[in-house]
């Protein structure tokens, strides 16, 4: 239940910060927020990253719901570690923000453009996909390396160490001449 609260903060989040935008700065204006560094930009996208898929709104719409629905199977039914579910939360609510743009407005609203290199304009939404997905494959590794790790050092010492015999209950060995 927590992941589920984390991922409809995120969710909040950005459509709050994509309301002020909206009333605040106007399509095409732009406000600087870190001077030299970032300002923000309203801009209407009606396509994914990069606005790629720009004339395929329904389409990616779709795939927004469909990875909201695999995201919640992963929080719901598999067994992950707690950072890992943290990451997946992170990404859920990116999708949902950005999911929701495209289902109610039929574009995503952006606005995070950064003035000292040439790049996408992105949105919070955008900005907790990548660094749920980019922690989420950090922590994975990590996870994989270990439990890689620690089979290769039960395989070295003859397999996973064996708990010892409780008393009554172990048939216990007998020696040579006892019944």
């Amino acid at each position: 239940m927590l992941y589920f609260i984390i991922a409809a903060a995120v969710c909040a989040l950005d459509q709050l910060v994509k309301l002020w935008v909206t009333l605040h700065v106007g399509e095409g204006g732009a406000v600087r927020l870190i001077p030299g560094i970032v300002h923000l930009t309203y801009l209407r996208n009606t396509g994914a990253a990069f606005s790629m898929f720009s004339s395929h709104t329904w389409v990616l719409a779709c795939v927004s719901v469909a990875a909201m629905g695999l995201l919640s199977w992963l929080l719901v039914r598999k067994n992950l570690p707690a950072g890992e579910k943290f990451a997946v939360a992170l990404v859920l609510g990116g999708a949902a923000g950005n999911g929701l743009d495209r289902i109610i407005l039929h574009y995503v609203v952006d606005m995070f453009e950064v003035e000292f290199m040439r790049y996408a304009i992105f949105n919070v939404a955008d900005i907790c996909i990548n660094i749920g997905a980019i922690l989420f494959c950090l922590l994975y590794i990590v996870r994989s390396l270990k439990e890689d790790r620690r089979r290769r050092l039960e395989k070295a010492a003859g397999g996973p160490p064996q708990a010892p015999a409780s008393g009554g209950d172990a048939p216990s060995e007998k020696k040579d001449g006892e019944k």
